[in-house]
């Protein structure tokens, strides 16, 4: 959420910021401020009437002491009059107040300068590529390979729960959980506190992260519990501080989770959805960071280094994207995506997004620290994928995939895994 504030001083900033993360309802900007200033009146005016209020119940005392007794029930009369007032226009100020925080749900954040403007993917910058891109030649794409092994079970997923949720068998499973171990062992070493959160939120959480209202058909609920299966665990993780205050001296606070992941994806359909490319239910190691404003920016190109080392580690090729304003989330103000790269299928897949939100989340969840002076003020916060697994294991699988039909396992791997071969 943006700070009224910066609204009220930069409205036409904010709406061309809306117009180039595609968002045309621009009036809501001047409904927001409408509200606002409203509300602000209602807030002086309630100032002046309790002051009037309090002034004339003391008169009351002095007044019978002075043996005034009219005067007295008068200013008794004049006192409950204000009172009543006073209530009616407290419900006022509240109302609008609370229509106003409503609104401002609804406004996006605001790109950063460095940010280039755009309307969709053909509009990103390529920041920076590694490795060598492998030819398709005698290479199948991870789908043949995983059928043929029988690493991977889309049809007894499919039986069991619906499209997109498979079985992992095997030398799958073992795949999977060897990356789990070195995303997270990885995450350590460079300085992330390991956390395990809940797999289910609230919806306070969705909103203090910017999921709702924004992302709501993205995810599978529990209505029966008001809970949400949480799309990604930056959601609950950086909810880990809602409503808490950080000491200055703590920042910056690096955390690292794996988590399953639940996504609807409503809409996929073709190669993009083929094999791994895309799932209702995968796996994930979230990096999130709570950090001092004046470094957001800094610790962004760090938390895309520790995504990209993994990659280069694990030998994959991949190419790093600055994301255009057109394609954005409805949070951040900067993004980063990772796309490896799939010889088997000869295509880009998306492995991470690394994100600034600057405040935008911070105060949503009014996650704040304190300085050495005491003063408290609204953090950053920033998260990265570090990494979503299906298209890594394509990657692998498509990557190291030998002619006779093996597949070897990664160099990195091994000590998880104690195989040469898959």
């Amino acid at each position: 959420m943006l700070d009224i504030a910066f609204i009220r001083d930069n409205p036409e900033l904010v709406k061309q910021g809306m117009l180039q993360k595609g968002e045309k309802k621009t009036e809501l900007i001047d409904q927001v401020l409408e509200l606002d200033s409203s509300w602000r009146k209602s807030t002086h005016l309630l100032d002046e009437l309790r002051s009037k209020s309090n002034a004339t119940s003391k008169m009351i005392g002095s007044l019978m002491k002075e043996g005034k007794k009219e005067e007295a029930e008068s200013a008794r009369k004049e006192t409950a009059a204000l009172k009543e007032q006073i209530k009616e226009l407290e419900t006022e100020e509240q109302t609008l107040l609370e229509k106003r925080n409503e609104l401002l749900l609804y406004i996006p954040n605001v790109p950063h300068p460095s940010v280039p403007v755009g309307k969709s993917d053909a509009d990103n910058l390529v920041h920076a590529t590694w490795g060598e891109l492998l030819p398709k030649s005698w290479r199948r794409p991870h789908w043949d390979i995983i059928s043929e092994m029988g690493w991977i079970d889309f049809d007894r997923g499919s039986k069991v729960t619906g499209a997109g949720f498979p079985f992992y068998i095997g030398a799958g499973a073992r795949l999977q959980r060897a990356l789990i171990n070195f995303f997270l062992d990885e995450a350590v070493q460079a300085g992330y506190t390991e956390i395990q959160p809940p797999y289910f939120v609230n919806e306070d959480s969705a909103r203090g992260t910017g999921q709702i209202p924004d992302k709501e058909d993205m995810m599978y609920t529990v209505p029966r519990d008001g809970f949400f299966a949480i799309p990604t665990a930056e959601v609950p993780v950086t909810n880990y501080f809602r409503k808490e205050i950080i000491q200055e001296a703590e920042l910056p606070v690096k955390m690292a989770a794996y988590t399953p992941c639940w996504r609807r994806e409503a809409g996929s359909y073709g190669k993009d959805v083929r094999g791994l490319n895309r799932l209702h239910q995968f796996d994930k190691v979230e990096l999130v960071k709570f950090v001092h404003p004046e470094t957001s920016y800094s610790e962004l190109e760090s938390l895309r280094q520790d995504a990209e080392n993994l990659l280069q580690k694990l030998g994959l090729s991949y190419r790093t994207l600055l994301m255009c304003t057109g394609d954005m989330g409805f949070t951040q103000t900067k993004k980063y995506d990772l796309e490896v790269w799939s010889p088997g299928q000869e295509r880009w897949l998306e492995v991470s997004s690394c994100s600034n939100f600057e405040s935008f989340q911070a105060r949503r969840m009014m996650v704040r620290y304190k300085d050495k002076n005491g003063a408290v003020s609204i953090l950053h916060t920033l998260n990265g994928s570090g990494l979503a697994l299906p298209r890594v294991v394509a990657a692998i699988l498509e990557t190291y995939q030998q002619e006779d039909g093996r597949v070897r396992v990664p160099e990195v791997l091994k000590p998880y895994i104690n195989r040469e071969y898959l």
